[in-house]
């Protein structure tokens, strides 16, 4: 039958355009993006005193993410609901090598590079749901069981890109200066756009749903306008209380900017109105099918989860600021650059890929008969996480009382990096899986807006220790403010794994691909 999965089944044609679009992709994502927090403090934010342009520079860096992470929404919308993915992931990618276009042509330009950095935001960020779920559109329930082994092929090809990209493009900054650094990677998003468009006639291309009366938003609508009589309103009573206080952050603007109200304000009218929507949800009955109401329901607890994965991002992508800033102050090699250090998590990405698939995972199933859900992975990748920023934050306080040398910042990498590679590896997978087929786009986007809101996270946290107050209260405590920032998000990682762990243990798997 042609939905009972084939052992021998082959891997679509269509899966090397896709691997090969990502990896030129990835190199210039990450090659940009990883000298960025250095260009900042040494080229463009010159005219801010000196002690202002490490604060300012990672709000630029995560608000810059924060954006790359949150265009996934209008990514996932376009495609979901009006053009398909070929065409929304080709048409993005031209705004995309515009937005590198003018980082190389404007790197001392203020208005111009933030353009492009706003453009890039907007393609990188558009596209990145819609890539990874087009790879899971490629198969069907024959050969469904190859595509974990894809995704995870999916994952190291952004690594292969990012470490080359990790390990060329600060030599190139020095060596070369902004415009042929900006640039190199430019051509390769060029190059990316080539590739994926060459296999255009031969990709299955999923069409985008139709305008559904029963679609999540009117599902929602109808759960949280309805009036049951004997029945207090409460759930359509929080999601107003979200509602106001997302409203309410925008008072706070000046203290904490416009992103992160704007953000706060999301995490706040979701959180409230999903919990409100949960509630009051068996009231959309009558007015949807039953399968429409429990797609609801499956959407709200899957958002659960990438909730909880938010803290993981919060210190994942710090990396690329944070601790590069604690790497100038470590002894190094003269030749070597502190931004460099970021090219061991691709590699090791690259190893502890396979290596779990061949060796740790096998192991494991022969010799204790576990074979770790998605869920338990995810669930231990963010706990690996707090491990790396304790390791981190004991560095940063030997660094502020005597030289270390960088070599020592390999540890919390590789803690990190196992992270990475649990929660992240894995969550592309179990969020196309659970996703239903006329949400795939969209779910895919709510998976990459929890990178948005860890960003978050940083942004307040930066914008916290600002206060003199706060700042005196660290002095007496005998601890820098970068130190008991890195102590703080490792416990909100444990923190998070506990309540991700209790959570998952409630969750039931669901099997959400295309059949044959």
């Amino acid at each position: 039958m042609a939905d009972v999965a084939q052992p021998q089944a082959k891997l679509p044609s269509t899966i090397p355009y896709i691997i090969g679009n990502e990896g030129c992709e990835r190199f210039n994502f990450y090659g940009m993006r990883n000298i960025l927090t250095p260009f900042l403090v040494g080229s463009l934010l010159l005219y801010l005193p000196e002690g202002q342009r490490v604060l300012a520079a990672k709000d630029v860096f995560h608000t810059f993410v924060i954006g790359v992470y949150f265009f996934p929404l209008l990514g996932g919308w376009l495609a979901d609901r009006h053009f398909g993915k070929y065409p929304t992931i080709f048409w993005l990618s031209l705004v995309y090598c515009l937005g590198n276009a003018l980082l190389a042509l404007f790197p001392h330009n203020v208005t111009g590079f933030y353009a492009g950095l706003l453009l890039i935001a907007l393609g990188s960020g558009g596209i990145k749901p819609l890539v990874a779920s087009f790879v899971g559109d490629q198969f069907d329930a024959t050969n469904k069981h190859r595509a974990k082994g894809v995704f995870d092929a999916f994952y190291w090809i952004i690594n292969f890109g990012s470490f080359f990209a990790s390990l060329l493009m600060p030599m190139a900054l020095r060596s070369f200066g902004p415009s042929v650094a900006f640039g190199i990677p430019g051509v390769l998003m060029a190059i990316a756009t080539f590739v994926f468009w060459l296999g255009r006639k031969q990709y299955v291309r999923v069409p985008p749903a139709a305008p559904s009366p029963h679609s999540f938003l009117r599902v929602v609508r109808t759960a949280l306008g309805s009036h049951a009589e004997g029945h207090s309103n409460l759930g359509s009573f929080v999601a107003g209380v979200g509602l106001a206080l997302g409203l309410g952050t925008f008072l706070f603007v000046g203290r904490l900017g416009f992103v992160a109200c704007f953000c706060l304000a999301l995490v706040l009218i979701l959180g409230f109105g999903g919990w409100g929507t949960a509630r009051q949800l068996e009231r959309a009955k009558g007015a949807h099918p039953d399968e429409a109401i429990e797609g609801v329901r499956s959407v709200l607890r899957i958002l659960i989860l990438f909730a909880l994965t938010t803290p993981f991002w919060s210190l994942f992508d710090q990396k690329a600021s944070t601790w590069i800033l604690q790497a100038n102050l470590m002894q190094r090699p003269e030749w070597f650059l502190p931004a460099q250090m970021q090219a061991l998590n691709p590699a090791l990405v690259m190893v502890l890929i396979p290596f779990n698939s061949f060796v740790t995972w096998p192991l494991l199933k022969r010799w204790f008969r576990y074979e770790p859900t998605s869920l338990a992975r995810m669930g231990a990748g963010i706990a690996f996480s707090g491990l790396a920023w304790v390791v981190i934050g004991v560095l940063q306080v030997a660094v502020e009382r005597g030289p270390v040398p960088i070599a020592w910042q390999m540890l919390p990498y590789v803690f990190l990096t196992l992270g990475e590679v649990l929660v992240s590896a894995t969550g592309l997978e179990f969020a196309y899986s659970q996703a239903p087929p006329s949400m795939k786009g969209t779910i895919m986007s709510f998976f990459y807006l929890s990178v948005t809101i860890g960003n978050l996270w940083v942004l307040l946290m930066n914008a916290s220790v600002k206060s003199p107050a706060v700042t005196a209260r660290m002095v007496q405590a005998g601890v820098s403010v970068t130190a008991f920032q890195m102590f703080f998000f490792a416990g909100f990682a444990f923190l998070a794994a506990l309540a991700f762990a209790a959570y998952a243990k409630r969750y039931t798997l669901v099997d959400h691909y295309r059949n044959g």
